[in-house]
C-alpha cells in the first residue's frame, strides 16, 4: 500500500519516523517496515519531535506504519548486552537507581502522551501487528482505522514486563477492567473483527480501503468548526474524572464561550 504522504516533503525524517503536513492534515509515518516498525528509545525521541514540530495549522493527525505491520513492538536488541548504538541497553538500565530508571520511562512515555491533546485528533491506521508497544502507540491516538488483517496484542506481562507506555489507562477506558485484564494477563492476539466489537478499532475495513477511509474520516473531522471539536474533545477526556455534576458544569462553561465566539463577543 502506498503511503499518501510519498508525495509530500518530509518535515522530519529520521531514526524510523517520518512527518509530511498537507495544511490542516499531518501524518506520522513508522519508516523501518523491514523490522515490522520495531521501536527503539532513538524513534521515541523522533516522535516526540514531530509532535513539536506540528505547525498550528494543524487539527487531524493520521499514524500509520509502512509495510506489513503497524508496529511490532519494542525492538529485541534493547534487551541484548550491547543495546544500541550510543544507547545504555535496558539491561544497564535495570542496575540504575529508582529514580534514574523513573526519569527514563518517563522520557520514553512522552512519544505516547501528546496525541491526545485536545487541539488535534488522532488517528492510528493500524494493519498486521500492533504488539506491545506498537499496541500502546495505537492506543495513544484518539481514534483507530483498522484493517482486517490486524492483530493486537499486549505481550510485556507475558515477558515479566508491565506495558509502560501509557498504555493501561486508554485500553481500560475503551474495554473495561476485566476484558483489559484478560488481554494483557494472557498476551493473547485480538483480531480486527473482535477489536471492533469490543471498542478498540472504530472502523474495520479491507486492507485496500485503509486510506480512503481515514480520507473520509479526517475530512468529517475538519467540517466541524476548529474550537468546537476542541472543547468537545477535552469535555470528553475529562469526564471520567469529574463526577456527574462536575461534568455538567464543565460542559456549561465550554458552551458559555461557545456562544459568545458564535455573538463575537470577546473575553
Amino acid at each position: 500500500m502506498t503511503s499518501p504522504d510519498s508525495v509530500r516533503e518530509p518535515t522530519l525524517d529520521r531514526d524510523g519516523v517520518r512527518l509530511t503536513v498537507d495544511d490542516a492534515v499531518a501524518t506520522v509515518t513508522l519508516t523501518n517496515p523491514a523490522k515490522r516498525n520495531a521501536q527503539s528509545p532513538a524513534l521515541w525521541r523522533a516522535l516526540v519531535q514531530a509532535g513539536r514540530e506540528l505547525p498550528g495549522t494543524v487539527r487531524v493527525v493520521v499514524l500509520r506504519g509502512e509495510g506489513a505491520s503497524f508496529s511490532a513492538g519494542l525492538d529485541r536488541q534493547a534487551f541484548t548486552p550491547e543495546g544500541f548504538d550510543g544507547e545504555p541497553s535496558f539491561l544497564d538500565l535495570a542496575r540504575s537507581s529508582d529514580a534514574e530508571v523513573d526519569r527514563a520511562i518517563s522520557i520514553y512515555q512522552e512519544a505516547f502522551t501528546w496525541w491526545r491533546r485536545s487541539d488535534l485528533v488522532t488517528i492510528a491506521v493500524v494493519q498486521g501487528h500492533a504488539i506491545g508497544a506498537g499496541f500502546q502507540l495505537a492506543l495513544a491516538c484518539d481514534l483507530r482505522v483498522v484493517a482486517r488483517d490486524a492483530q493486537f496484542a499486549m505481550r510485556e506481562p507475558t515477558l515479566g514486563l508491565v506495558p509502560d507506555l501509557g498504555g493501561t489507562q486508554p485500553l481500560v477506558s475503551l474495554v473495561g477492567y476485566a476484558r483489559a485484564l484478560e488481554i494483557c494477563g494472557t498476551g493473547r492476539f485480538v483480531q480486527a473483527d473482535e477489536a471492533e466489537r469490543i471498542g478498540l478499532a472504530n472502523l474495520v475495513v479491507p486492507g485496500e480501503q485503509l486510506d480512503a477511509s481515514v480520507t473520509d474520516l479526517a475530512a468529517a473531522l475538519l467540517a466541524a468548526p476548529r474550537d468546537a471539536l476542541i472543547e468537545t474533545k477535552a469535555l470528553l477526556l475529562g469526564a471520567s474524572t469529574r463526577s456527574y455534576d462536575e461534568q455538567r458544569a464543565a460542559e456549561r462553561a465550554a458552551q458559555t464561550r461557545r456562544l459568545r465566539d458564535l455573538a463575537g463577543i470577546g473575553d
